[in-house]
């Protein structure tokens, strides 16, 4: 079952990632936090920006 989240690590390993988005995001002056995950995602280089990475 490919994709599954729900078993194991995947849960918690997933929510580490998403409060590391969310943090990353708050210290870069993000106003809306769910606008800002949805830009992200649509671009696989901006994260890496708004980690200094890219």
């Amino acid at each position: 079952m490919l994709g599954l989240v729900r078993i194991g690590n995947a849960p918690r390993a997933m929510a580490t990632w998403r409060n590391l988005a969310v943090g990353a995001l708050r210290m870069a002056g993000a106003k809306n936090i769910a606008a800002g995950l949805r830009r992200n995602s649509r671009d696989p280089r901006r994260p890496l920006g708004l980690l200094g990475l890219g």
